[in-house]
């Protein structure tokens, strides 16, 4: 079912009725009338209404970092894609928690809505691509991250259900440019379900620079043990080498960072991890190339661990990735607006 977004609501255009009885005088017309009437029940909803129409693709651009803390890979169970559905939300629906597949493509993207955000550029990052793992030659092939050379992309993680960390990402995704939209701000992705995989993290870097980004956020979940919960965000350090120059975006990220820790608190519930960053939920690193090659602020967030039963229960909740939104939202809102 192609993804419409949260507040698609198909206009539903009134019934057409039969008119009175016809006359004698134009009863010649019956059986073209007939002829007419069929066709339209044939080609209308269930009640009368037009049938749906697809809308058109999304025009964000499409052009993202492999699992930046060491994640599980995730597992296609042998199948030519993976299994998105064991895991269920609590009201039966999959575990993208609507009735779409998160790896379609979204709605056209409108002009800018006014609101205090008018003006503000925001790249959002989709950590991975479903469909990485059909390409292992392409996200297998080096690039240049300015401190060394490592893998264009990886596969991401998946929680022991099956529930992938790329569809996972997307979904989030797609839940904040809806709030970030709302407040005038200008959202575009690194890719939005388009593309059969990628793009490498050198890319997915390139377009936040490109877009002269005013922040950027690579949305993940970890791959760690059993055990291990909780979030965290990930800052640039201080790297110049190469075509690595972070030096202007360390603080600024840094400031991004503690924003959008701060507001995940206080809207999911979550605690920081209690494996990385020593409980302050912030994580310093120098080897992702999403980071090293950024000329913006930019972070990453690890919005739990998809491999602890319990964090794999939250992350599987389309309640939970609402709030998971929320918080990325206000964090992003509050950097923005200082």
């Amino acid at each position: 079912m192609s993804y419409v977004g949260p507040e698609f609501d198909p206009s539903q255009p009134p019934k057409r009725r039969i008119g009175r009885p016809l006359t004698v005088a134009v009863a010649a017309l019956v059986p073209t009338c007939l002829a007419g009437w069929l066709v339209y029940q044939a080609t209308s909803g269930p009640d009368g209404s037009d049938p749906a129409r697809a809308l058109p693709a999304s025009s964000s651009a499409s052009t993202g970092e492999g699992t930046p803390s060491g994640s599980a890979p995730a597992s296609p169970s042998g199948s030519e894609k993976p299994d998105k559905g064991k895991e269920k939300d609590k009201d039966g629906k999959g575990a993208d928690g609507a009735d779409n597949d998160s790896t379609t493509k979204s709605p056209g993207r409108g002009p800018a809505a006014d609101g205090p955000l008018k003006g503000k550029v925001v790249v959002v990052d989709p950590g991975h691509n479903a469909g990485n793992f059909r390409h292992p030659s392409e996200i297998n092939r080096q690039v240049d991250i300015g401190t060394n050379r490592k893998e264009c992309d990886t596969t991401g993680t998946s929680t022991n259900g099956g529930y992938t960390e790329a569809t996972f990402t997307l979904d989030v995704a797609r839940k904040l440019r809806t709030l970030l939209e709302k407040q005038g701000a200008t959202v575009k992705f690194t890719h939005d379900g388009d593309r059969p995989w990628g793009p490498c993290v050198d890319e997915r870097a390139r377009i936040g620079n490109q877009a002269k980004a005013d922040a950027v956020i690579s949305v993940h979940a970890d791959g760690s043990a059993a055990g291990n919960r909780g979030f965290h965000v990930i800052l640039p350090a201080k790297v110049k080498s190469g075509a690595a120059d972070t030096s202007a975006i360390v603080a600024p990220s840094k400031e991004l960072g503690e924003r959008i820790a701060g507001k995940f608190v206080s809207a999911t519930g979550s605690a920081p991890s209690n494996y990385v960053g020593g409980g302050t939920g912030l994580d310093t690193r120098k080897d992702l190339g999403g980071l090293n090659l950024s000329t913006v602020p930019k972070v990453f967030i690890e919005c739990g661990n998809m491999r602890d039963a319990k964090d794999a229960a939250l992350l599987t909740s389309g309640a939970w990735r609402q709030k998971a939104a929320q918080g990325i939202n206000e964090g992003i809102s509050g950097f923005l607006r200082r």
